[in-house]
């Protein structure tokens, strides 16, 4: 699966995004909004870990959907 297709059906992965990353808020969820670098950032804030870190997170979940 392609992030295109993430970002236009954001609303039916945000219960795959809050499982994969718990600590994220309703309000990150909200404000990430479908897009990949503010969804690493907020990993990268929450998690505390490296920007490479968050990506290698983000692909490995994508993989799975």
């Amino acid at each position: 699966m392609n992030w295109d297709r993430i970002e236009g059906n954001w609303k039916q992965f945000k219960g795959n995004v809050r499982e994969q990353w718990g600590n994220l808020t309703d309000d990150d969820i909200d404000r990430i909004a479908g897009r990949r670098d503010q969804l690493a950032g907020r990993i990268q804030e929450r998690y505390g870990i490296e920007k490479d870190e968050a990506n290698r997170q983000i692909d490995d979940w994508l993989a799975r959907h």
